[in-house]
């Protein structure tokens, strides 16, 4: 894919744009790979407000009619997050698995948004892999990331009762 395939769309939006226009494809079918420069990881690093992100690759699999084209895959990536425990930074794997369907938006109209069953639509016959493989990464993101063999050790109170003893003595009239 070229890179003027991310100038297709004069609304496009986000860090990572990739439109294909599917409509194009030999008989529906057809494969898609998105390699994210390292300006665009550094973006979507600060949009997903991580220390850092690289080797971001999407790998699809294009597959029906666009009356119900059917989009597998993979998302792979290296990211950064820091430790909920220790408050570290690490470096860990995202790998994310992909199937999502699209349909004509035509099919859609008069449906319900909230419809569970409900496909995502095409726009103009394409589909924006950027913001999929964007999307796919996010969803693998760990929202309370724990750095490798660091573990939680709650503080047990033991004979040291800690600076407010004293005031708990005096409340008492111990003191």
């Amino acid at each position: 894919m070229s890179r003027d395939s991310r100038r297709e769309n004069p609304h496009e939006s986000g860090p990572l744009v990739r439109w294909v226009n599917v409509e194009r494809l030999p008989q529906g079918r057809g494969a898609v790979t998105v390699e994210a420069s390292p300006a665009e990881c550094a973006a979507l690093a600060a949009d997903f407000k991580i220390p850092g992100l690289r080797d971001l690759v999407g790998r699809f699999a294009i597959s029906g009619p666009t009356s119900r084209l059917i989009v597998t895959g993979t998302v792979d990536a290296l990211v950064t997050q820091v430790c909920t425990v220790s408050l570290e930074p690490f470096e860990g794997p995202v790998h994310e698995l992909v199937e999502v369907v699209f349909t004509d938006t035509d099919q859609l109209a008069g449906t319900d948004a909230e419809d569970a069953d409900i496909p995502d639509p095409l726009v103009g016959g394409r589909v924006d892999f950027g913001t999929l493989t964007a999307e796919f990464l996010a969803l693998g993101l760990d929202p309370y990331p724990r750095k490798p063999g660091t573990a939680f050790e709650p503080v047990v109170a033991g004979d040291d009762a800690g600076p407010l003893a004293a005031l708990g003595k005096l409340r008492d009239g111990d003191g």
